[in-house]
């Protein structure tokens, strides 16, 4: 820019000045609207084309600017001069004032020859011995500025400094309730029993935010031992450091590093390896590294872990995470410039920390008691799951036990009639007999009364102790050739004689080659016969009862005995192999038997290493239903 004459020497009226800068201050009540319409009195008065006024200390990373700026200057120019404010701000801090002339000739402020200034008058504020910002005018020419513009600006400098002190004041207050709110809002969510990573964000998010860091984490601590978690061990923990929750602004976030929030989150450490977190663990106080000179220096074992990375975070704050002396991990705060941290900061940093380890252990204490009743409710359930099964198992036996007094007391029942019967009948033959004058043929009918009876009680009693056998595998096996069809036609011969009178009739279906078989005879014969005659029984009159013979794979015979009649009723199918059992009815119906004979039956197939199955089906010719019995014996038995 060219240089313009130097203008002649301004008389500012200091009165004046101060008369209207008191205007400004009386009829405002935003510091900040104070500050930009002081300003432009200050531009004004000095007919500068420029002026800034800033709040800023040299340790506080606060910062705010009021500006006016002349119409001579274009808006990109007063952006240039903004952006590169902070280089000029510097300056008149360390020197208290400054006086330029001619800007571009100077080698003070470098980074300001390409601006659109040729001369500044700056001066420091000071508020009760402390400086709190500075004043800088500008002209965009060489000027040479008079002492009495340099005394006035020093001079008005003072009010000035005190409204900069009551905005420093509006932004601690400001802070303090900021700081208040976040411990508040901790101490809810702690109360309300937040999630832990919700509430982890909120401390480091609050605590970023509130003293304008560019870094921030919470790193927790894993013990190799869980006893080892005291600091009153001596010697660096076995302990491995964790980034449970970061806080990190995208404008903190340079391209060109590697380290993004998701790296940063799944770093881990050892506390061995690096010499600032063995640092923090020794000590039971906050670490406040100002700059990276103030790093522990590292040594062979140690370095520094690439969270901290002292050359883009210079400044560092460590406040340990701790309850009853068990140290928990620590809040990391970090800034990507030198900063000394103030007391205030720290003891705020430390009440967040204190609101954190709360809700650390408060985490763990639920967890624990949430796992402890885990297992007591695992444990009560598996314990009424286990009475659940002895009360069914219990029920169970106890309906076995009643189903089997009911059977003991129908066959009780059952064998009363089935014995009484035939000694009744065999009693009043006996007394027939006694009598003299009894003609031969009554005497035989009666002596025949008197055998058949006496066979049926022996057949019964037979009966009892074939089973009671059988059960107790007492019943030894007789091997031997059996021709099964003239075992099957030798049978059909007795029954086509006992049938005649219901009518019923026999039909035999044999495969073309008789099947020969390597069993045991007699047991083969009472299973057919007890069949046979059970098919009788329930079959219906003038029908067929049928048995069909048949080659199976494996050398197998299948022998099925059917017949039709009233059938079994899909209920009791399952249980008529049971001893003494009897379908519904057939005692109410006069039908003889005491239900041991399908019992018998079914304990010499197995005798004979078989298997035997039963079905009741309707079928398509009549409303009758088909009952089969299905015999599978081994064609060639071996003993064990």
């Amino acid at each position: 820019m060219d240089q313009s004459p130097t203008q002649p020497t301004q008389q500012i009226s200091e009165a004046l000045l101060w008369h209207k800068m008191t205007q400004v201050v009386v009829a405002n009540a935003q510091p900040e609207v104070i500050l930009s319409k002081l300003a432009a009195i200050l531009g004004e008065e000095f007919r500068a084309d420029g002026c800034v006024i800033s709040i800023c200390t040299r340790h506080s990373t606060q910062h705010h600017v009021a500006s006016w700026f002349g119409d001579d200057l274009t808006a990109n120019q007063q952006a240039g001069i903004l952006a590169t404010y902070s280089t000029l701000e510097a300056a008149t801090l360390d020197a208290g004032s400054l006086i330029i002339s001619e800007l571009q000739t100077r080698d003070l402020i470098p980074e300001w020859r390409s601006c659109s200034i040729g001369s500044v008058l700056s001066n420091v504020t000071r508020f009760q011995g402390q400086v709190n910002g500075a004043i800088s005018l500008m002209r965009s020419h060489s000027h040479s500025w008079t002492k009495l513009e340099a005394t006035t600006l020093a001079t008005i400098s003072d009010q000035v400094a005190v409204t900069v002190s009551q905005i420093l004041l509006q932004q601690q207050v400001l802070k303090q309730a900021q700081y208040q709110s976040l411990i508040q809002e901790l101490t809810m969510a702690i109360q309300n029993s937040v999630d832990l990573p919700q509430i982890l964000k909120l401390a480091i998010d609050g605590t970023a935010q509130a003293l304008q860091i560019a870094q921030g984490s919470v790193l927790r601590l894993r013990y190799w031992d869980p006893r080892h978690n005291s600091r009153s061990l001596d010697g660096i923990p076995k302990a491995r450091v964790t980034v449970e929750c970061q806080w990190q602004p995208e404008i903190a976030q340079p391209q060109s590093s590697s380290l993004t929030s998701e790296t940063l989150l799944s770093q881990s450490f050892w506390v061995s390896e690096c010499v600032v977190c063995q640092s923090a663990v020794s000590y039971a106080e906050p670490t406040a590294l100002s700059d990276r000179d103030d790093f522990p220096a590292t040594t062979e074992a140690a370095g520094i872990a690439p969270l901290f990375a002292p050359e883009r975070m210079p400044s560092l704050l460590m406040v340990p995470l701790e309850s009853k002396n068990k140290l928990l991990g620590f809040i990391t705060l970090q800034h990507d410039q030198p900063r000394v941290w103030q007391p205030n900061e720290i003891e705020f940093a430390e009440l967040v920390g204190a609101q954190i380890s709360s809700a650390i252990i408060q985490t763990e204490t639920l967890r624990q008691v949430e796992s402890l009743v885990e297992e007591r409710t695992a444990q009560l359930q598996q314990s009424l799951e286990l009475q659940a099964k002895l009360y069914e198992i219990t029920r169970r036996q106890i309906e076995k036990l009643r189903e089997m007094n009911q059977r003991m007391d129908e066959f009780l029942s059952t064998l009363s009639h089935e014995l009484r019967t035939p000694l009744t009948s065999m009693m009043l033959a006996i007394r027939m007999l006694r009598e003299a004058d009894l003609p031969p043929d009554r005497r035989e009918q009666y002596l025949n009364i008197l055998e058949q009876q006496c066979a049926q009680e022996t057949s019964l009693i037979n009966d009892l102790l074939a089973l009671q056998e059988l059960e107790s595998k007492q019943v030894a096996i007789q091997l031997q050739k059996v021709d099964l069809k003239q075992v099957i036609t030798d049978l059909s011969q007795s029954f086509d004689q006992r049938w005649a009178l219901k009518g019923l009739t026999l039909e035999i279906e044999l495969p073309p080659r008789s099947p020969a078989l390597n069993t045991d005879l007699a047991s083969l014969n009472r299973i057919l016969l007890e069949l046979l005659t059970n098919a009788g029984k329930y079959s219906d009159p003038n029908s067929t009862v049928s048995v069909k013979v048949s080659q199976q794979s494996g050398q197998q015979i299948a022998i099925a005995i059917c017949n039709g009649g009233d059938g079994i009723s899909e209920e009791e199918l399952p249980y008529i192999f049971e001893k003494f059992r009897r379908c519904q009815g057939v005692t109410q119906n006069a039908v003889p038997g005491t239900g041991l004979g399908l019992a018998l039956v079914k304990n010499l197939v197995q005798h004979l290493n078989g298997t035997i199955a039963a079905s009741s089906l309707p079928t398509d010719a009549t409303q009758s239903l088909e009952t089969r019995f299905t015999v599978t014996l081994p064609q060639n038995l071996e003993i064990a």
